[in-house]
C-alpha cells in the first residue's frame, strides 16, 4: 500500500510514521518462529548483553530465507517508494539485525542513527510482538531530525542536547504484533526498559535511494527494488 500526500508530509514533518498495513500473519509467525529458533541455537553472529544472553542476530539478510522475504516484502517497498522513489537499496552494514529486549539488557536510551543529514537512511522497525509501556516501546521526540548534527554520543551524555530539554518531551509509539514503523533516521528514538519477564522482538532495518553518483555498486547494499542507475558528468 503507498502513502498519501499527507503520511509523506506527516513523515517529513514529524520524522516518523506508523504504517496502516502489517505483516502477514504467516510471514509474522515465521519470523517470531525462526529469531526464537536461531536464538537458542545462537547462531552467529550475535550480540550478548552484560549477562551473557543472546539479544541480537545479526546480519539478517545474509542468513536468508524468511528474513529477506521481509526485508524486501510489498508492505515495507510499497511505502517506502513514496519516500525514497522507485530504486531502493538495503544497507548491510547499519541496522539489518534481530533485537530480542529483555528486562535489565541494558540497552534503554535515545540515539540517532546516523550523524548527519546529507545521506539519511530511513529505518524500518518490524515488531514481531505487540509492544507497549511495559515491555519497551519506542520511544521518540517527534522533530528532532530537522535539528543540526550531533557528535556520536548518547544523546543522555550530550550536554547541548541535555540543555534544551527536548529528551523531556519523548512519546512512546506502543505497537501491534505485525506493526510496521518507519522513522527518520536522525529522529531522536530508542526503545524503552522492559519491565516484564518476557521479551519483545523487532527487526531493524535501514533503506535508502540508490545514489545516482555512486560510480561502482557499494558490496554494503543490496538493491531491493528498482535499479541502479548513474547520472554522474565525469566527461
Amino acid at each position: 500500500m503507498s502513502l498519501t500526500p499527507e503520511q509523506v508530509r506527516f513523515f517529513r514533518d514529524a520524522g516518523y510514521l506508523k504504517l496502516a498495513g502489517r505483516l502477514p500473519d504467516h510471514l509474522l509467525q515465521e519470523l517470531k518462529a525462526e529469531v526464537e529458533r536461531e536464538t537458542r541455537a545462537e547462531a552467529e553472529p550475535v550480540k550478548r548483553d552484560r549477562h551473557g544472553r543472546v539479544v541480537r542476530l545479526s546480519s539478517l539478510w545474509e542468513r536468508g530465507g524468511v528474513y529477506r522475504d521481509a526485508l524486501a516484502c510489498a508492505e515495507v517497498l510499497d511505502p517506502l517508494e513514496a519516500l525514497l522513489g522507485p530504486n531502493i537499496e538495503l544497507i548491510l552494514n547499519r541496522h539489518n539485525h534481530a533485537c530480542l529486549r529483555l528486562a535489565d539488557d541494558g540497552t534503554a536510551y535515545l540515539h540517532r542513527d546516523i550523524l548527519q543529514w546529507s545521506r539519511s537512511i530511513v529505518t524500518v522497525l518490524f515488531y514481531l510482538e505487540e509492544t507497549n509501556l511495559e515491555n519497551g516501546c519506542t520511544q521518540l521526540v517527534p522533530g528532532t531530525h530537522l535539528l543540526p548534527g550531533r557528535p556520536a554520543l548518547p544523546l543522555e551524555q550530550d550536554e547541548e542536547v541535555l540543555r534544551t530539554g527536548l529528551l523531556e518531551q519523548a512519546l512512546p509509539v506502543p505497537m501491534p504484533a505485525g506493526g510496521l514503523l518507519v522513522l527518520d533516521s536522525l529522529v531522536y528514538h530508542g526503545a524503552g526498559p522492559n519491565r516484564t519477564p518476557g521479551s519483545r522482538i523487532s527487526l531493524t532495518a535501514g533503506y535508502h535511494s540508490v545514489d545516482e553518483l555512486a560510480g561502482a555498486p557499494d558490496p554494503r547494499r543490496v538493491l531491493v527494488r528498482g535499479r541502479r542507475l548513474y547520472m554522474g558528468n565525469d566527461y
